[in-house]
């Protein structure tokens, strides 16, 4: 047989192990869908989905390693209790991890290979090793209604907002794993959502229950400045990748509202439709995606012109979203 021969006979090989890894590149947008307990694969270029995994009851926040998808099971009437890991590459759930006392698990990020999260009930932040397959870590920050979370310095530093305290934790890490330090920043009524600057220099943060935005200094830790953008009930925010703009969904006033992040201004108001939830920005900051929740749909919009230029039905109840690949 022939060098070439040789080279045909196994090029089918070949093209097999190359496609899952090439696969796995391809852009992919998460989305969970709260109400219907599943996970939406969906293509950005298309708007299609393309796949659906059951999760646990309640699936509110996602966040990705690249390989694997984490989901926070936060529950409906009856609390959650649970995780879903779920492979990215054969869409299945591979394991739902028992919290075992930790309820109503939310908000989700990812910091040096492992997965930390707030369970609210419990008024901590929790940190999940994926490699072990357990929880190795807990802090409590003594604040009620604990739900969303930032990281900051790769994972030195958390921020967690307290919804009923009205306060953001501040967890920092000091020189040996048992060297942590809490301390609280005061903001405005209901604090929920946060999102930190490009640069790491500041922290916003959108008070759900006075229509305010309080942006921390992250250095000083301490509010440098608070904007009013007159919001019904502030759900998440995000900035765009250059840090130009900050998004912010009103889920009670139905806009996504778009502020001038050097001027902290208001830039527009862009109407959405029913309970706008989750936002995602697509990481060349061409496109945000944004979940309206009572519509179930995501909204897509263009970030240039700042309209709406589509819209992606992904199941009930979408939320929390996530993207894979570039």
């Amino acid at each position: 047989m022939t060098r070439y021969a040789r080279f045909l006979t196994a090029l089918p090989i070949l093209l097999a192990l190359v496609r899952p890894a090439a696969a796995q590149l391809s852009p992919v947008l998460l989305v969970v869908n709260k109400i219907e307990n599943t996970l939406a694969f969906v293509d950005p270029a298309t708007g299609l989905v393309t796949g659906k995994v059951p999760t646990g009851e309640g699936p509110h926040e996602v966040v990705t390693d690249g390989t694997r998808a984490y989901v926070s099971n936060y529950g409906a009437q009856t609390p959650g209790a649970t995780l879903s890991v779920i492979d990215l590459a054969s869409r299945k759930e591979m394991r739902r991890v028992d919290l075992g006392p930790l309820r109503r698990p939310h908000g989700l990020v990812m910091a040096e290979g492992k997965l930390y999260f707030t369970a609210e009930t419990n008024r901590l932040v929790a940190r999940y090793d994926p490699a072990a397959d357990r929880v190795d870590w807990m802090m409590g920050t003594g604040q009620t209604g604990t739900h969303m979370i930032a990281a900051h310095g790769g994972g030195s530093t958390f921020f967690a907002a307290n919804i009923g305290s009205d306060t953001v934790s501040v967890l920092a890490a000091g020189a040996n794993p048992l060297a942590w330090s809490v301390s609280t920043i005061a903001v405005g009524k209901g604090p929920e959502a946060i999102g930190i600057s490009p640069d790491g220099a500041e922290l916003w943060v959108a008070h759900s229950r006075d229509g305010g935005v309080s942006v921390i200094d992250i250095a000083s830790r301490a509010v440098a400045h608070t904007l009013d953008l007159h919001t019904k009930r502030s759900n998440r925010l995000t900035f765009t990748p250059d840090g130009a703009l900050v998004l912010v969904s009103d889920l009670d006033g139905g806009e996504l509202i778009v502020a001038d992040a050097r001027r902290r201004a208001e830039v527009k108001r862009i109407p959405l439709g029913r309970s706008p939830e989750g936002i995602l920005v697509a990481p060349d900051g061409g496109r945000a995606y944004v979940a309206v929740t009572g519509d179930n749909a995501v909204a897509v919009v263009d970030l240039e012109t700042l309209q709406v230029i589509g819209r992606i039905e992904t199941g009930t109840g979408p939320d929390g979203m996530a993207w894979v690949g570039r």
